[in-house]
């Protein structure tokens, strides 16, 4: 079973990129939850900390624990059931990074897989034939000695999707410590390979609550080459 261990960065504390009445965004850095879990020590979180300075900050969607970049917060109900709404209804559009162990041959492709939780051991998602559809694309942005840097876009929106689709591609996340073990690549100790996840929502693009204006974020990835 995975042990987490939860050490929240301090700096940046909050990151935030914009907001209005409706909404607030902010650039999540890695090992930040989301939201709040169970345990008293999980207290502190995108959403709680936000909360200190906005109390009426809403959760509208989540990125895991150990992935960095753009989340969009509500500040209210209507615009909480909006932008939950575009997002369930694939009205926004997601777009990461990520650098990927090997070098990957195409220079892009799909993959389309479906996933569902691994019952024995969760957390953990697997492929599953008789889970929910999952579709990824990705695109290859550069290829470097022993690794791959990957412009990812899920069309779908399910738990590790892009996690477990690039361990299926045979190219796990750099940093992953959840899914970078007994894989091919499990000599090379891929999960100790970098200090962090090598994923981050670089780009988010979805229409404003109130205006139905266009908008995009951007936070730039932190994963340069060497």
């Amino acid at each position: 079973m995975q042990i987490f261990h939860y050490q929240p960065p301090a700096l940046p504390w909050l990151d935030i990129r914009y907001r209005d009445r409706d909404l607030i965004v902010i650039s999540k850095p890695s090992g930040l939850l989301s939201n709040p879990g169970r345990a008293p020590e999980t207290h502190d979180c995108a959403l709680t900390r936000l909360q200190r300075l906005y109390p009426d900050t809403l959760l509208v969607h989540r990125l895991d624990c150990a992935t960095s970049g753009i989340m969009v917060f509500a500040r209210n109900k209507k615009a909480e059931s909006n932008l939950k709404t575009q997002f369930q209804d694939r009205h926004t559009e997601k777009l990461y990074i990520a650098e990927v162990a090997g070098i990957v041959e195409p220079d892009e492709g799909e993959i389309d897989l479906p996933l569902g939780a691994d019952k024995l051991n969760p957390p953990w998602q697997q492929v599953d034939i008789e889970g929910k559809s999952a579709l990824t694309r990705f695109k290859v942005l550069e290829r470097r000695q022993d690794s791959t840097l990957l412009q990812l876009m899920p069309l779908t929106g399910r738990t590790h999707q892009l996690r477990v689709h690039m361990l299926a591609l045979g190219h796990p996340i750099l940093g992953d410590d959840f899914y970078g073990q007994d894989t091919p690549f499990a000599d090379t100790t891929v999960e100790l390979a970098r200090p962090r996840l090598c994923l981050h929502a670089q780009s988010l693009s979805l229409s404003h609550p109130y205006s139905g204006k266009p908008l995009q974020f951007v936070s730039p990835h932190p994963f340069s080459g060497s």
